[in-house]
């Protein structure tokens, strides 16, 4: 937490410092404007050349003053945004609130772990995780955390992972020029939209009339300026009027082309600079390396790229200004060439644009997963094998309190699966929950929370909190019954984890226990690694039928002077004390 605080003053001394410039900038601004006017005014009233050579000084001072201001105001910016970029971590790590979004729209009850797994929504891993400001960013990042990878890919997200993780303030300047890019879904779409609308054409005559008829308006003009042929001047408004009807012939396709992109050129230019960003950069690990290869287009960076089709953007916009579109159109027909470069922009780079964009997520996602790891040096990086081996030594929740969690260690080897007993409260589920969320930050290349860790990438497979499907007209039994037949098609393809708790909720407790021991029995036959939590000790009992596949633990609950105690420690055997009884008679239930 040091380093953010040491970040956030050094960050808001920068915006103070910065501030100051701004603000002496703006006053010279407003100097140069009065000087302009007062030296045009004396040069109305005096005629002398001086005044108008002030006068054009002043007035070139404003603009040179304007880029300048412009570029402090985003300095500007850009400190503020690392100074609550790091305020927030702060907010988070002393378990203040929690600003990053949830993810809620990636819920999916049908997932095979997300819902169950608490992978969305609020307090989720997603929110914990992510430190994504695009839309794209967000995307990646909840689709990563939907699948398991295969091993050489976990393995490249690792050491990528492991190097972003040392890129401290190369991270937080990434993230802050996401989030000035003020991204949004919609902008998303507005340029997916442009891709995959049908490119226009422009016939061979207007690209001559294109050029012909700006070259006899100007030829017209410096004839009429050599000669001063009064003439001319109707010539050259004859000639200007015919530009604008040629505009606005092609006016369809531009209002096509530009049709529902506001602010797009702006949405451009900020990718541009992200791209700029990762292009920079100097890297090592392979993913990385490869993703910055898929920026390179023909030898150009796609930044330049990026940066062209802003501008292109950019200046198509003057079609809604009336006086500037009548004045540009009418000698040179501005739009039209502007519209020709658009177009062919389009037809030359358009199938890799969403490419580069996609790069900008998978940086983020990759970044979201070593801020993980920055933010918690005791977790690490599990050792990945082929052979069905998965162990943790110190497993806990990544989510729950470093300062008061317990780990716990669990080995699936040589038994493949756990008969899991314990009372209510005394950690089985949050056991549960600990082992599936870090088998997926495993399986997709990020930090678990242990201190130690083998896994085999295994699909993960999960039967712990189903809700009712009242749209679907279905019961929680039925849910549940649909969860399991899943979870056994699943098992039918190959072996994967699968996590299951108190299943078959819904019947009768012979129904349940008789219930259970088959599931038990059809999952180990399927080479599934995993567990199940249950209350019923004769399901334990199945362990004696298959002592090379079946082993029982629990948590146990003591009674220590007149309370509860939870060790939340995980023990071989099954569970022997139970607190349902006391807790009832405590409280005056019974």
């Amino acid at each position: 937490m040091k380093i953010y605080q040491e970040k956030t003053a050094q960050y808001l001394d920068l915006y103070s410092k910065t501030n100051k410039r701004y603000n002496s900038i703006s006053l010279l601004r407003i100097l140069s404007i009065f000087l302009f006017l007062f030296f045009v005014f004396n040069y109305i009233k005096t005629s002398e050349i001086l005044y108008a050579a002030s006068a054009l000084i002043s007035f070139v001072g404003f603009i040179f003053l304007m880029k300048i201001h412009s570029k402090i105001s985003f300095k500007k910016l850009f400190a503020s945004t690392l100074v609550k970029i790091n305020e927030n971590e702060i907010s988070f790590l002393k378990r203040e609130k929690t600003v990053f979004e949830n993810g809620t729209e990636f819920i999916d009850f049908h997932h095979p772990y997300a819902y169950d797994l608490d992978v969305f929504g609020e307090h989720s891993l997603f929110q914990s995780l992510n430190r994504t400001a695009t839309f794209t960013g967000k995307k990646t990042l909840a689709e990563q955390l939907l699948k398991i990878l295969p091993e050489t890919k976990i393995l490249e997200n690792q050491k990528a992972v492991n190097e972003l993780k040392e890129k401290f303030d190369w991270r937080q300047e990434f993230l802050a020029l996401a989030i000035i890019s003020d991204d949004s879904k919609q902008s998303f779409e507005a340029i997916t939209n442009w891709i995959s609308a049908k490119n226009s054409t422009l016939s061979k005559t207007i690209l001559v009339i294109s050029f012909a008829f700006p070259i006899l308006f100007f030829a017209i003009l410096i004839t009429y300026f050599f000669t001063l042929n009064n003439a001319l001047l109707s010539s050259i408004s004859y000639v200007f009027i015919g530009n604008l009807i040629i505009m606005g012939t092609a006016l369809k396709k531009i209002q096509s082309e530009i049709a529902k992109a506001d602010n797009i050129d702006k949405i451009i230019k900020h990718y541009g600079l992200l791209i700029e960003k990762i292009e920079s950069e100097t890297f090592t690990s392979k993913k990385l390396i490869d993703l910055q290869h898929q920026l390179i287009d023909n030898k150009t960076k796609a930044s330049q790229q990026l940066k062209q089709l802003s501008e292109l953007f950019s200046r198509m916009d003057t079609i809604n200004n009336f006086v500037t579109a009548t004045l540009f159109n009418g000698t040179f027909l501005f739009n039209l060439h502007v519209l020709k470069a658009l177009l062919k922009w389009k037809e030359k780079h358009a199938p890799q644009l969403l490419e580069w964009i996609a790069v900008i997520g998978e940086i983020e996602m990759l970044n979201s997963l070593a801020n993980l790891s920055y933010n918690n040096n005791d977790f690490i990086f599990p050792e990945i094998n082929s052979e069905y081996k998965i162990e943790f030594e110190n497993l806990s929740h990544p989510l729950l309190n470093p300062k008061t969690r317990i780990g716990n260690d669990a080995y699936f080897h040589p038994q493949q699966f756990v008969i899991l007993t314990g009372s209510n409260m005394s950690g089985k589920s949050t056991f549960l929950r600990s082992l599936g969320i870090n088998m997926v930050l495993g399986g997709i290349g990020s930090v678990v929370c242990a201190s130690k860790a083998k896994i085999h990438p295994l699909e993960v497979l999960v039967s712990m909190r189903l809700s009712d499907s009242l749209s679907d007209s279905e019961s929680y039994f039925f849910a549940e019954i649909k969860r399991l037949k899943q979870i056994m098609n699943a098992l039918d393809q190959k072996p994967a984890f699968v996590l299951l708790d108190e299943i078959l909720r819904g019947t009768n407790s012979d129904d349940k226990r008789n219930g259970t021991i088959e599931v038990v029995k059809k999952i180990i036959s399927k080479n599934a690694v995993g567990a199940i939590a249950t209350h019923d000790i004769e399901v334990c009992l199945t362990t004696n039928e298959y002592p090379e596949k079946l082993k029982n633990q629990c948590f146990e609950v003591e009674i220590q002077n007149n309370e509860l105690h939870f060790d939340y420690k995980l023990r071989d055997g099954i569970c022997k004390n139970k607190s349902a009884t006391f807790l009832m008679q405590k409280i005056g239930v019974i």
